[in-house]
């Protein structure tokens, strides 16, 4: 009634489509168990489920923020009236454009829009609110996207931002004032560049190549342990641009690289798409372990079921456009993912143990998207009257429920529900055998006690039980509430009843 199923569906259809690649399949459905093990010397360099701190703050974000901003923000997703829908790249990759409208010499253009960059309302601490006031808990901030242009003012490259008129340091603006609201940062990083004279995407095979691609390497080094040092605040790196031959081929080095970075910053949280094993395996090795803290592969989809993750740690990162990371100038004409939609993907997320983090991409100016402006606000108000499901919850081990999500924190069980009953009856199925079972309900929001009972359906061979929750007649939410549920011991035993005979 509340919401239907539509865009959940859909986002998870796409998991479940038949023939799909091994290669993929570990975003798609259960993860594939070797029946033999083999030999794997560079693979993962931490614990699976690491208990520290930092770890433990990873597992209560609940809700993150990802900012997407470079030059790309410039043109805004479109040049010369020609935007991806017309044939241009997506937003952040609209360097790369090629092909019949592509506008002349236009990679020059773009390697020049530097030269543009000022943005003149800015704002760090402006932003920072903002994200405190949506509940965002951690942010990932691009420093150097695909095109190469850094937004510190890095000594390793002479394309970032000291060269441009705004010349300030935006990544230390960004650390600094997300930190002072309480939200931890980590910083996006892409291994590829599109303009950097010594990568390559094959693998390298003559001594010149590897000399070339070595000195990338050692630039790709100097430059994540200059972040380190210049911003000793982050909590952890988000990398992008590890898929190429090239990358992969370094094996050893990767593994090294990973293990000097963490030895320097105590506590570092890195996700599984940095590096490979030497047998090519990414984001696992090729044994199925994790190669990092949390898998990273949850880019605009969700798993369909926690089975799949393993119990592995994880966040989903989702756009509000189609594929909109950087900034669109034009909304208009395409599907833009409302605030409903995106708070039942960030309880979808909680739900599985995972975080949901949100997608901005400010202009050329520093301006979020009007429409981006609305939905954080939006964002901020539900989760703020409904915090205590969303922040430190846990996957609550009952059957899913259809009516929305279920997360519990101890003893206290909560089901944010989207799709509200049209006869008033809210119905959770309890294992018959649980230890605990709902004893008492609420509505989250105002406190109002409601009516439970057990009902015993008599279903032949149900393994569950069923505890009903009865919601007021006159109770018309405009969004998807909550109700919270004491967890006891079951009174007694369900009634034994004859099976069928067949």
């Amino acid at each position: 009634m509340y919401m239907k199923n539509t865009l959940r569906c859909a986002l998870i259809a796409v998991a479940a489509v038949a023939g799909i690649s091994q290669a993929n399949a570990q975003w798609t459905g259960p993860k594939k168990k070797r029946d033999t093990l083999i030999e794997v010397k560079y693979g993962s360099l931490t614990p699976r489920n690491r208990t520290d701190a930092d770890m433990q703050a990873f597992r209560s974000y609940g809700l993150g923020q990802f900012i997407h901003w470079g030059i790309y923000s410039i043109a805004g997703n479109e040049w010369n009236g020609v935007s991806a829908r017309g044939g241009a790249a997506a937003s952040e990759w609209i360097r790369s454009w090629g092909g019949p409208t592509a506008p002349k010499d236009w990679t020059k253009t773009y390697d020049n829009l530097y030269k543009q960059f000022n943005p003149k309302n800015f704002d760090a601490k402006r932003w920072a609110k903002q994200a405190k006031e949506m509940g965002a808990k951690y942010v990932i901030f691009t420093t150097k996207h695909h095109d190469g242009f850094a937004l510190w003012p890095t000594k390793y490259s002479d394309y970032n931002v000291s060269a441009s008129p705004y010349k300030k340091d935006i990544v230390k603006q960004i650390v600094d004032a997300y930190t002072a609201e309480g939200i931890d940062v980590y910083l996006y990083f892409s291994i590829l560049e599109w303009n950097n004279p010594n990568y390559m995407g094959k693998a390298p095979q003559t001594d010149e190549e590897k000399a070339r691609f070595d000195k990338f390497l050692q630039y790709t080094r100097n430059q994540l342990l200059e972040l380190e040092s210049n911003y000793p605040k982050i909590k952890g790196f988000w990398f992008d641009g590890t898929w190429d031959a090239s990358w992969k081929s370094a094996y050893q080095f990767t593994y090294n690289l990973e293990k000097e970075l963490r030895e320097k910053h105590p506590g570092l949280i890195i996700g599984s798409r940095f590096r490979n094993d030497e047998h090519g395996s990414r984001h696992f090795d090729s044994n199925g372990v994790i190669l990092g803290d949390y898998e990273q592969g949850w880019e605009r989809k969700l798993p369909a079921e926690f089975e799949w993750l393993n119990g592995n740690d994880w966040d989903a990162v989702m756009t509000i456009p189609p594929n909109g990371w950087g900034y669109m100038k034009d909304w208009s004409g395409i599907y833009t993912k409302t605030t409903d939609d995106l708070l039942d993907m960030l309880m979808h997320s909680v739900s599985m143990n995972g975080n949901f983090v949100l997608n901005f991409g400010p202009d050329g100016n520093g301006n979020m998207h009007p429409e981006e402006d609305k939905i954080a606000a939006e964002i901020g108000k539900w989760v703020k009257e409904n915090a205590e499901a969303v922040y430190g919850v846990r996957h609550a081990a009952l059957t899913p429920s259809k009516l929305g999500y279920f997360t519990q924190k101890a003893d206290q069980l909560y089901l944010t529900i989207f799709n509200q009953p049209v006869n008033g009856i809210v119905r959770i199925a309890v294992p018959k055998n649980a230890t605990q079972v709902p004893g008492s309900a609420a509505l989250l929001v105002g406190g109002k006690s409601l009516t439970l009972k057990q009902s015993d359906m008599g279903i032949d061979l149900d393994k569950n039980t069923y505890y009903d929750v009865l919601l007021p007649k006159d109770f018309q939410p405009s969004q998807a509430f909550v109700i919270k549920m004491k967890l006891v011991a079951p009174k007694a035993k369900t009634t034994k009843l004859m099976d069928a005979k067949m």
